[in-house]
């Protein structure tokens, strides 16, 4: 693959943005980063009332991506790796060529500071509309308060790492409860099952009645998670209780409504309080928006990769616009969270001219 030319700007921006700690909850600071960023280019933008960073502009293509993080402190700082059986001496180019390209270690780098540093940059670039969206890891309220706070633009990219030559077309859905239960006390030799055994056998059910089929891929498959358990006598010594926090994947053959009636058709005991449901989406990929990433990945020297996730993502909220939309951005999803994220500047290079070239296209 032939060479592409350092994009200083892009690189700049990211190590900013990734030297500003930004747990969901402590974004601001890198809001306000951004802010300056569109300021110092002559754009209008501002801080919305949850804290999305607004930069509207050209609505013939909206480019988004989250401004959070989930929390860990990766000490920043860019290394490039001597190559195989090289000492990393010689002459300028024969120096660069001894080592590998050069890399960006931080908490966020690729999930997903690395997809909003790029789509910022193409942004100004091209003059289309830009948001940077707040708490994405844990809730997604900015995302929420976009679509329902504007007007619906003629299409969006939404920023998530996808690999500079991939493009994101489907994500599951999830639902998200908690089950509860109580029961008297009673001395543990009774047979009588306790707030514990209904919970863990709910549970049971549930997992039964959504058995994976090591035969089917994942994404088409509802995966049930327990998260979080908690169950003991309560402190008055009159009753034990039982509290699960659960999560379902819903794949896009099925609605949240119906995996929540299913669920909830093996209780026996105790009540679940749903509390986060998101829909899935999965968008064609004879789309527009698809199309043009197809041509821009190409046109850079790549061949595209067309993909379903199986988590969930703001584009599933984006999707209450019914535009066309897609998902991109630089890095290797398996870092998400990592304790060793770190991001390819080349890498960031290449999304941001393809992001760059979708956006004047569209």
């Amino acid at each position: 693959m032939a060479a592409v030319e350092a994009d200083t700007e892009a690189r700049e921006l990211l190590e900013a943005l990734v030297a500003i700690p930004s747990p969901t909850g402590e974004e601001r600071a890198a809001a306000e980063r951004l802010v300056a960023f569109f300021e110092e280019h002559g754009r209008e933008a501002w801080l919305d009332e949850v804290g999305n960073v607004r930069a509207p502009a050209d609505d013939s293509v909206l480019l988004t991506s989250h401004v959070d993080t989930v929390p860990g402190d990766i000490p920043v700082r860019v290394e490039r790796e001597p190559r195989n059986g090289s000492d990393g001496g010689g002459t300028a180019a024969e120096t660069d060529e001894a080592y590998e390209p050069p890399v960006l270690w931080g908490r966020g780098s690729v999930d997903a500071t690395g997809p909003l540093a790029a789509m910022a940059v193409a942004a100004v670039r091209t003059g289309v509309s830009f948001a940077g969206v707040v708490g994405e890891e844990v809730d997604s309220r900015g995302a929420r308060y976009l679509v329902e706070d504007r007007e619906a633009p003629d299409a969006v990219v939404n920023g998530e790492p996808s690999g500079w030559d991939g493009v994101t077309l489907g994500y599951r859905g999830i639902l998200s409860g908690t089950y509860v239960a109580t029961s008297e006390s009673g001395h543990t030799s009774r047979p009588e099952p306790n707030a514990i055994q209904n919970a863990l056998g709910w549970w049971s059910r549930v997992e039964e009645q959504f058995d994976h089929d090591p035969y089917e891929q994942t994404f088409e498959q509802v995966t049930a998670k327990p998260v979080r358990v908690e169950g003991g006598t309560s402190e008055d010594g009159l009753s034990v209780e039982a509290t699960l926090d659960v999560q379902l994947r819903v794949p896009p053959s099925l609605s949240v409504e119906t995996v929540r009636e299913r669920a909830d058709g093996e209780l026996e005991d105790g009540h679940v309080n749903w509390h986060d449901a998101v829909p899935p989406v999965m968008v064609s990929p004879r789309s527009e928006v698809a199309r043009r990433f197809r041509v821009a990945i190409r046109n850079a020297g790549g061949e595209p990769r067309l993909l379903r996730k199986t988590g969930t993502s703001d584009m599933n909220l984006f999707a209450a616009w019914d535009v066309p939309m897609a998902t991109y951005g630089p890095g290797d999803s398996d870092l998400d969270h990592a304790p060793d994220e770190r991001l390819s500047l080349p890498e960031l290079d290449r999304a941001t001219a393809v992001l760059t070239e979708v956006a004047t296209e569209l």
